[in-house]
C-alpha cells in the first residue's frame, strides 16, 4: 500500500520536490497527488518575463512537469487546498474534494503585494505574478494607445522586468520606488545611481524616493496617478511590483505555526510544528526567516524528498547572491554586498562614462573576499562569488580593476567552492564529472545539473573544462585534423574549388565520409555561385540536396517554393493549386508562410519545377542548410499598430539572402511593431520595427533547444540595418562549427554577445568591408537551383528513379488515406543513406 502524499502547489518548487522525490524512491513508497491552482502546470517564473515575446505558456513550461507515464503522480490543474483537516489528516479543495494524506507538503509559494493605495482596485491596475497577470496586461496595453505611459510600482527585479515587458508592449513605462535608488535590496547608492542612468536612457521614466498617493479612475477610462511629492501621471494602466508576501493562508487557518511576518515557521528539516506537514520555499520561514530565490527553494524541496525517505538532511544556508540582465544591462550581487561585517572595507571602481560599476568588500585585514556589487559588466561574478568567504590571491583592487587587472582563476577555487548556486554544486563536483569521462557542457550539465537552471555559472564550468586537460577536439572528422572554421579559411585563401584537391592537400588523401563531404560542399557553395550539382560538387551532397527537394518516409520528395516575406500572387497560388491537382501532391501550408508540396517522386521533380519557375516562382531552398525563409506580418501597410513597413524589408532580405549556404539552417522574420507578429526574436536573425527604425536581434532559433534572438543593435535605419546583416551572417558562414546553429554559436564565442557587437557594430577585427564585400558576390552571383537544372541537360538526367528505366516510377512508392488526407506507406523500406545515389532497377 502506498504512502500518500499531498503537494500543495505546482511553481518552480513543488515541481522540483516531485521530481527528487519520485527520482529517489526507488521502491516506489510514496504516491504524490499535485494540487496546481494556475490551468498550467510548472513553468519557470524566473523567466516570467520571457512570455512577452512569445506569448506561449508552453515557452516557459518546465521539462518534465507533466509526469507523463508516471502513475504515481496526479497533477490537479486549476485546484488548490482549501482547508487542512490535521486531525484527519485531510485537505479539502477547491473542487470540493477531501484527499487524504499521510504527509502534506505546503509550496504555495507567495503573492504579491498590493501597498493600501487609495484607488487600489481600479479597472487596468495589475499584479505581475503569474501567466493570467501577463495576458491580462496586454490585453490592456493592446487596448491603450501607443506610447501612452504605463506606471510600475516598485523598482526592484520584477518591476524593471514588467517595465521591460511594457516597453516591449509599445507603451512609455515610468518607473516608481520609494527607496533613494532602484533594487534597493541588491545595489548600493553608486550602483543605483548608474543604474537609474542606464535603464533612462533605454526609454524609462525614473521615480525614486517618492510613493504612490492615489490612483484615481478618470472619464475615459485611463488614470491618474498621483505621487507623494505631488505630481501626476496620466496613465493607461498601472503594474503593481512591491515586493511578495508569503501564502501562508492555509497553514494559518489550520493552526499551524505562521512567523510575525508571514510565513510557516519550520525547522531547518523544513517541518513544521506539525509534524506532518512540511513547507518549501516561499511560504517556509526555515527558522523564522522566508527565502524568496529559486536556489534556496530547491534546497528546501530537496530536503523534504530526503526526510520522507528515511533520511536526515537539512536546510543548507542559502546563497543570495543574484546576477541578471535588465533591459540588456548587467546586474550582480553576491555576499556582503553592503557591507555590513564589523570591520569592513570597500574597494569601488566607477565609470559612467563606460557604464560599469563595480564594488567588493573586503575583511578589514583585505585578505577575506566578504561581498561585492557588479553594473554595467558583471563578468567578474561567476569566479568572485565562490570565492566569498575565502582569502583573495592578490590585490583586491585588481580583481575589478578596469584595466591590466587580475583575474582569479578556476583553478584558485577549493573543491568546495560552489559554483552552481541553483543547484548547490560545487567545484568537486564538477571535476569528478569530468574525471569519470565529462568532456563538454552537455554531458557536465546532465550529470551534476550544473547551469541547468539560471545558467549564471556557465563561464566558470567552461573554464574548470578547460584546465581539466581534458583535450576537446576541433577536427570535423577523422579525414580532416582541420575544424570546419578552419576549412573555410584553407578554401577561401587557396581558391581550392574540389573536394578531391581539398583532402589530398589538407585531408588524410582518402575519399572522405559522409560528414566531410557534405560540409565541404556547403563551404565550397558558401564561397563561390557555382551550381551545387556542377562537376564533382553534385556527389558532395546529401540526399535533400541532392535532388534539391526535401526526401520524405516513403521515398517521395516535398516542394517548397519561395515566397519572399509570405508574399504569393493570386496567379501563383492558383498555379500552385493546379500542380498539386495534376500530381496528385498532399498541400500542407508551413509555419514560415509558405506552401510545402508533398509526395512527389523523384522524376516528377523537374516538371514541377518548370510549372512554379513560368509562373516567377523559384526554389525555397528548404532541402538545404541555407536561408529558409524570412516571416512577416503585414506591417505598417495593413496594420493600425505598424510602425514600419515589415513585408518590404522581409521581402528586401530574403531576395538578399536567398541561396546563402551556411553551417546549419536559417531563418528569419520581421514584426512591424512591439507586438511581434512575426515571432522574430525567435529566429536566427529578427528584425522588429521601432518609431525610429528597426531593432536587430540575433541567435534565436526554435527547434529541440529553443532561445531566443539577443538585441545586437536598436533604431537602425534600412542601410544600416542590412550592412549589420551582411556582417553578422558572413561572420557566421566563416567561424561556426558544422551543423551549428547560430545561437549555439552565439553562445560558444569567446566574449558572447559583447564580442559580437564589437565585431559587427565598431568592427574590432578590422574585417567589416571583407564581410560585406563576400555578401556582395553571394547576391551578385546568385542564380536559382531549380532554373538551372531545367537548363542543363546533364543535370537533368539525375532526376530518375531508376538508370535503366528511367521512364517507370518506383513501385514501391505508395500512399493511402488516413482522416481525409493523404499520407505515405511505407513498406519495409531501407533507410537512406547519407548521399543516395539513384537506384537501379
Amino acid at each position: 500500500m502506498h504512502k500518500k502524499v499531498v503537494v500543495v502547489g505546482h511553481g518552480m518548487v513543488g515541481h522540483r520536490f516531485v521530481e527528487a522525490l519520485r527520482a529517489r524512491d526507488e521502491n516506489g513508497d510514496w504516491a504524490v497527488t499535485v494540487l496546481c491552482e494556475e490551468p498550467v502546470a510548472a513553468y519557470d517564473r524566473v523567466a516570467l518575463s520571457s512570455y512577452v515575446n512569445t506569448w506561449d505558456p508552453k515557452e516557459l513550461a518546465l521539462a518534465g512537469n507533466d509526469y507523463l507515464g508516471d502513475t504515481l503522480v496526479d497533477v490537479r490543474l486549476g485546484s488548490t487546498g482549501t482547508a487542512i483537516d490535521r486531525d484527519a489528516h485531510t485537505v479539502t479543495t477547491s473542487a470540493g474534494e477531501t484527499i487524504q494524506y499521510d504527509k502534506l507538503v505546503l509550496a504555495t509559494g507567495s503573492y504579491a503585494f498590493v501597498p493600501p493605495v487609495p484607488g487600489k482596485d481600479a479597472r487596468n491596475c495589475f499584479v505581475y505574478r503569474t501567466l493570467d497577470d501577463l495576458d491580462q496586461i496586454r490585453a490592456a496595453a493592446e487596448a491603450a494607445p501607443a506610447g501612452s505611459a504605463a506606471v510600475v510600482v516598485g523598482g526592484g527585479l520584477l518591476g524593471l522586468e514588467a517595465a521591460n515587458a511594457l516597453k516591449l508592449l509599445g507603451l512609455t513605462p515610468h518607473v516608481v520606488e520609494l527607496a533613494p535608488r532602484l533594487m534597493p535590496l541588491q545595489v548600493d547608492e553608486g550602483g543605483g545611481a548608474l543604474l537609474k542612468n542606464l535603464v533612462t536612457s533605454l526609454g524609462l521614466s525614473i521615480h525614486t524616493g517618492v510613493s504612490t498617493a492615489a490612483i484615481k479612475e478618470l472619464e475615459n477610462g485611463r488614470l491618474a496617478v498621483e505621487l507623494s511629492d505631488g505630481s501626476v501621471i496620466d496613465a493607461s494602466l498601472l503594474v503593481f511590483s512591491a515586493g511578495v508576501r508569503p501564502r501562508d493562508e492555509l497553514a494559518r487557518t489550520a493552526g499551524v505555526e505562521v512567523g510575525e511576518r508571514g510565513g510557516v515557521i519550520t525547522s531547518l528539516s523544513c517541518q513544521t510544528s506539525d509534524p506532518d506537514i512540511y513547507a518549501i520555499g516561499e511560504v517556509a520561514a526555515i527558522e523564522g526567516r522566508c527565502y524568496g530565490l529559486v536556489g534556496p527553494g530547491y534546497a528546501t524541496a530537496e530536503v523534504v524528498a530526503d526526510r520522507l525517505l528515511g533520511g536526515e538532511a537539512d536546510f543548507p544556508g542559502a546563497d543570495l547572491s543574484t546576477k541578471l540582465k535588465l533591459l540588456g544591462v548587467d546586474v550582480a550581487s553576491f555576499g556582503d554586498a553592503f557591507a555590513q561585517t564589523p570591520g569592513a572595507l570597500e574597494v569601488v571602481f566607477s565609470n559612467p562614462a563606460a557604464g560599469t560599476y563595480a564594488k567588493i568588500v573586503v575583511s578589514d585585514d583585505a585578505k577575506t573576499l566578504l561581498g561585492g556589487i557588479l553594473v554595467g559588466d558583471a563578468s567578474a561574478y561567476a569566479t568572485l562569488r565562490p570565492m566569498v568567504g575565502r582569502e583573495l590571491p592578490g590585490d583586491p583592487a585588481a580583481l575589478i580593476a578596469p584595466a591590466g587587472g587580475a583575474e582569479i582563476g578556476a583553478g584558485a577555487l577549493p573543491d568546495d567552492a560552489q559554483i552552481c548556486s541553483c543547484n548547490a554544486v560545487t567545484k568537486g563536483d564538477i571535476c569528478g564529472a569530468i574525471a569519470n569521462g565529462a568532456c563538454d557542457i552537455a554531458s557536465v550539465k546532465g550529470c551534476t545539473n550544473a547551469g541547468t537552471s539560471c545558467g549564471g555559472c556557465l563561464p566558470l564550468v567552461k573554464k574548470l573544462l578547460a584546465d581539466s586537460g581534458v583535450e576537446l577536439s576541433k577536427a570535423l572528422c577523422e579525414c580532416f585534423t582541420h575544424s570546419r572554421a578552419e576549412l573555410f579559411q584553407i578554401v577561401q585563401s587557396t581558391g581550392i574549388r574540389t573536394f578531391s584537391e581539398l583532402i589530398a592537400k589538407h585531408g588524410d588523401d582518402s575519399r572522405g565520409c559522409d560528414i566531410c563531404k557534405p560540409t565541404v560542399a556547403s563551404i565550397l557553395a558558401s564561397t563561390s555561385s557555382d551550381h551545387i550539382l556542377d562537376g564533382e560538387q553534385a556527389s558532395l551532397q546529401d540526399t535533400n540536396d541532392h535532388f534539391l527537394a526535401n526526401l520524405q518516409k516513403n521515398g517521395t520528395y516535398s516542394v517548397v517554393p519561395r515566397m519572399p516575406g509570405g508574399e504569393v500572387t493570386a496567379d501563383q497560388l492558383i498555379v500552385i493549386g493546379e500542380i498539386a491537382k495534376e500530381f496528385d501532391l498532399y498541400v500542407k501550408v508551413t509555419g514560415g508562410q509558405r506552401i510545402d508540396l508533398f509526395g512527389a517522386r523523384v522524376e516528377q521533380l523537374p516538371a514541377i519545377w518548370k510549372r512554379l519557375v513560368d509562373a516567377g516562382m523559384e526554389s525555397g531552398h528548404a532541402y538545404g542548410k541555407s536561408l529558409r525563409t524570412v516571416k512577416s506580418c503585414v506591417g505598417s501597410s495593413w496594420c493600425r499598430y505598424g510602425q514600419q513597413d515589415s513585408v518590404k524589408m522581409a521581402v528586401d532580405l530574403e531576395k538578399r539572402y536567398r541561396g546563402l549556404r551556411s553551417p546549419h539552417k536559417l531563418k528569419m522574420a520581421v514584426s512591424g511593431c512591439a507586438r511581434e507578429c512575426a515571432e522574430a526574436r525567435g529566429k536566427d536573425v529578427g528584425v522588429i520595427a521601432t518609431e525610429k527604425g528597426w531593432n536587430l536581434y540575433v541567435g534565436g532559433n526554435g527547434g529541440q533547444t529553443p532561445k531566443h534572438a539577443e538585441l545586437l543593435a536598436g533604431d537602425l535605419d534600412d542601410a544600416t540595418l542590412v550592412k549589420y546583416i551582411d556582417r553578422y551572417l558572413m561572420f557566421y558562414v566563416r567561424t561556426a562549427d558544422r551543423l551549428q546553429r547560430t545561437a549555439p554559436w552565439q553562445e560558444a564565442l569567446e566574449g558572447g554577445l559583447d564580442h559580437l557587437k564589437q565585431v559587427i557594430c565598431e568592427d574590432s577585427l578590422g574585417i567589416a568591408a571583407e564581410l560585406e564585400a563576400a555578401m556582395e558576390r553571394h547576391v551578385a552571383g546568385y542564380k536559382d537551383e531549380w532554373a538551372g537544372v531545367l537548363e542543363d541537360p546533364q543535370k537533368l538526367s539525375r532526376f530518375v528513379s531508376f538508370v535503366n528505366a528511367p521512364s517507370e516510377p518506383d513501385p514501391l512508392v505508395q500512399f493511402t488515406e488516413a482522416d481525409g488526407r493523404k499520407v505515405p506507406v511505407t513498406l519495409g523500406m531501407p533507410s537512406m543513406p547519407e548521399t543516395a545515389p539513384t537506384g537501379v532497377k
